[in-house]
């Protein structure tokens, strides 16, 4: 059950990071520790092995997998005797990851990515290509008239200028080649009218978006049991100081607009209203690719009692994140072998902004951890049963 994962992105930390630790996994140098598909209540032959997985992708860096894994390891990402034993495995991907092609139209560039995509699952006779964004996070999109419909987006694509942010080309490009679609970002992505209608007509799902790596994943266990305790949230406020080449995208302020209200949308949808407080995120290059959130929050109890709880979190955001880039290939793969198509509610488990249904507590996405857990469990037994 060969099966491609094309990264969008694929010369970034996250990116290195999976394809380094899948062929560690492969090789039994490394356990699939982080990998909740590994997991007793999860496993199934319904799912693409790991050591099943191949690996390509676009990126406009230049920097070869094998220089980065170094740095990587040199950073304390990964292990550097983990580098050195799959040394071969990334010299064979490194042609995988190709430049990012860019033509006159947005329609043009979008069917040389498609083109680059039907190559690669030809060369390595994959039997189905999940497209996974886990390049840098963009600002959110001006609206378009084109965004709301299919035939409209196509021919809008076909004249000068740019309709669709970059993250939403890739799912353009992935729909109009038959091949799921993943967002691993808190960027637009599939998230428009016109793509989900795309992602409906060619019978294939997606997924997104937001990966829920730190921070985010502690607020969804937390606010649950403040709502289910009856105790009243005051205020929820959060610092984030992370480096990297994702502090530093998030520098801008559209970028940092969109993940800080991703990682905010949680505490409204659980809780059923909107504490006071909003998350920051600051940009510290000498902490790498690691990250440290601080958060407090104040709550009422019985009688009005004043209380306040703070949480620290640090973590390596590229060691959290590639498990579940390597957990959500396996899954969306699967998924539509199954014949699913548009969106899969049932991994909101892996998202901090999770696509599909209605949001907020009455709605079809729930936020609660346990929620989720017990979603996906029952998302993987139907696989199976397919």
């Amino acid at each position: 059950m060969a099966t491609g994962v094309w990264l969008a992105g694929g010369r970034g930390s996250v990116a290195v990071t999976s394809i380094v630790g899948a062929a560690a996994i492969r090789a039994g140098l490394a356990d699939p520790t982080g990998c909740v598909t590994e997991l007793e209540q999860l496993r199934s032959p319904a799912l693409p092995a790991l050591g099943d997985l191949v690996f390509g992708g676009h990126d406009p860096a230049t920097t070869r997998l094998c220089k980065k894994a170094e740095a990587l390891a040199a950073a304390g990402v990964v292990p550097a005797r983990l580098v050195e034993a799959v040394r071969d495995e990334l010299a064979a991907v490194e042609p995988e990851i190709r430049p990012v092609p860019v033509a006159a139209t947005q329609l043009e560039s979008a069917a040389l990515i498609a083109e680059d995509i039907a190559a690669f699952r030809f060369r390595h006779s994959l039997e189905r290509v999940v497209v996974v964004n886990v390049s840098s996070t963009e600002a959110a999109p001006a609206p378009h008239p084109a965004h709301a419909d299919a035939d409209a987006l196509r021919q809008a694509l076909g004249e000068p200028g740019a309709v669709l942010p970059p993250s939403s080309l890739y799912a353009y490009a992935a729909f109009v080649s038959g091949c799921s679609y993943i967002d691993f970002t808190p960027s637009t992505g599939a998230r428009l009218p016109a793509l989900d209608a795309l992602a409906h007509r060619h019978a294939v799902p997606y997924a997104g978006h937001d990966g829920k790596t730190g921070e985010t994943l502690v607020k969804s266990v937390l606010a649950p049991m403040f709502a289910m305790r009856n105790l009243r949230v005051r205020t929820w406020s959060g610092t984030n100081l992370l480096g990297g080449g994702d502090g530093a995208n998030l520098a801008d302020p559209g970028a940092n607009a969109a993940k800080a209200t991703s990682k905010q949308r949680v505490l409204g949808e659980t809780l059923g209203y909107e504490p006071q407080g909003n998350t920051r995120i600051e940009y510290v290059d000498d902490i790498g690719d690691f990250k440290t959130a601080w958060d407090l929050i104040t709550f009422s109890g019985f009688l009005g009692t004043s209380m306040r709880m703070e949480f620290t979190w640090h973590g390596c955001d590229s060691a959290l994140a590639a498990p579940l880039v390597l957990d959500l290939a396996r899954l969306t793969a699967a998924a539509h072998r199954s014949g699913r198509s548009g969106p899969l509610t049932e991994l909101a488990f892996f998202f901090k902004d999770p696509l599909g249904g209605a949001p907020g507590p009455a709605g079809g996405v729930p936020h609660a951890l346990a929620e989720q857990w017990a979603m996906l469990a029952s998302f993987v037994r139907g696989l199976a049963d397919a």
